[in-house]
């Protein structure tokens, strides 16, 4: 039976023994065999949250959500999970307010800051996936440097950020062009060339495996364009927690749904 208990329903005093005790639960039931190897999370519902926790602005709700996204690298390590990738910013979500974007890009570089350390020890190479070009300077030259200090770790760690998932096909089909073109493939057969194969080695990370499983808070039940090329027979977990609320017990509910998939590839 699933104990699946709304935290709302427990006193603070009582939470951390359950939890702690349910977690074990579903720790000791995982196949060890049969855990995703990449996993793409969607950081969804820090508004929402914010708004549900009577917060006067976002800025606390991202904050609280990134930390949990720290913890969430060391829940992820602690499984040998070799490759994750984390949509923290959308092309949609630039279209924001400036006072709604400001906050949430300062949370970022304080965030890339501290993750030389907290994914580093974690054994996670940081790299950035996206129109990194559409962002303040101070954001980009604080993810150059969190490149810098992690290279060389032997677990990858994405960051889709000015990230959309058409816009990551649509300039993978333009680089695949550009580069038939540089090699002198005529324009009239350069449709003999272009293959699934092909269109995938040149996406954004063409050196990262495609998920087995991709994770989105906050109830909705969609993609909203997160890694549409890559995610064709990935598996899917839709968590209704909003995603600075998320848990570990959420994560290992996650991982042990997927352990006991039969993954079919389209058959």
């Amino acid at each position: 039976m699933d104990m699946k208990l709304p935290d709302r329903l427990l006193p603070e005093f009582v939470k951390p023994p359950i939890y702690k005790v349910y977690e074990g639960r579903l720790t000791q039931k995982l196949d060890r065999e049969h855990l995703p190897q990449h996993i793409g999370v969607i950081l969804d519902g820090h508004r929402r949250y914010a708004r549900a926790e009577g917060y006067e602005d976002f800025s606390r709700s991202y904050r609280a959500g990134m930390r949990k996204f720290e913890t969430f690298l060391e829940w992820a390590a602690a499984l040998d999970l070799e490759a994750i990738t984390a949509w923290v910013l959308s092309t949609e979500n630039l279209s924001r307010p400036s006072d709604e974007l400001a906050p949430y890009f300062q949370v970022l570089i304080d965030l890339f800051e501290r993750l030389p350390y907290s994914a580093g020890d974690c054994g996670y190479s940081v790299r950035f996936i996206g129109s990194l070009d559409l962002l303040p300077t101070d954001l980009t030259n604080a993810a150059k440097r969190v490149t810098e200090l992690t290279a060389g770790r032997n677990r990858v760690l994405n960051i889709a950020m000015g990230y959309g998932g058409r816009q990551e096909i649509v300039d993978a089909v333009a680089d695949l062009v550009d580069s038939l073109y540089e090699e002198g493939v005529a324009p009239g057969r350069m449709s003999e060339h272009i293959s699934a194969a092909a269109i995938g080695n040149h996406m954004y990370a063409p050196d990262v495996p495609d998920p087995d499983l991709v994770i989105r808070t906050s109830g909705e039940s969609r993609l909203s364009g997160f890694l549409l090329w890559q995610s064709a027979y990935s598996e899917f977990s839709f968590v209704d927690v909003y995603w600075p609320a998320f848990r570990r017990v959420d994560f290992l509910r996650a991982m042990r749904d997927y352990s006991r998939s039969e993954r079919r590839f389209g058959r």
